[in-house]
C-alpha cells in the first residue's frame, strides 16, 4: 500500500464514521493528489472492495456538478465489477453509503 492509499484509506474512514461525504476536487486536494491518480486509486479500492464483497468507499465520492452522485466513472467501474446492474443508480449509491456509514458506527 502507498503512501497516498494509506491517506485516503484513511480519510474514507473518517468520513464513513461521520457519515459525510466528499467531492472528488475537495478530496483530492485534501490528499495532494491530481484527480486522475485519486480517479485510479478510487478504481483500485472499488476492485478491492468487489472481491470482498465490501461496500464501495468510492460511493463516498461525488462529482461537483453530479448533483450529490459519484461521477460517471464510479458507475461504469461498478457494472465491470458486477457489483452494480444497470438500473437504480442512486439506489445503489444510497446502499453502498448506508452500509459504510452502518459499519463504521459499528467499529465505534
Amino acid at each position: 500500500m502507498t503512501l497516498s492509499n494509506a491517506a485516503l484509506e484513511a480519510r474514507l474512514a473518517t468520513l464513513a464514521a461521520a457519515g459525510d461525504t466528499i467531492t472528488c476536487g475537495m478530496l483530492a486536494r485534501d490528499l495532494g493528489l491530481r484527480i486522475r491518480d485519486l480517479t485510479a486509486d478510487l478504481e483500485t479500492l472499488m476492485e478491492d472492495g468487489a472481491a470482498a464483497l465490501r461496500p464501495l468507499r468510492a460511493a463516498l465520492c461525488w462529482g461537483r456538478l453530479s448533483d450529490g452522485q459519484p461521477a460517471c466513472g464510479f458507475f461504469d467501474t461498478a457494472v465491470a465489477l458486477g457489483s452494480m446492474g444497470l438500473d437504480a443508480p442512486e439506489a445503489f449509491v444510497a446502499s453502498q453509503r448506508a452500509r459504510l456509514f452502518s459499519a463504521a458506527a459499528n467499529r465505534a
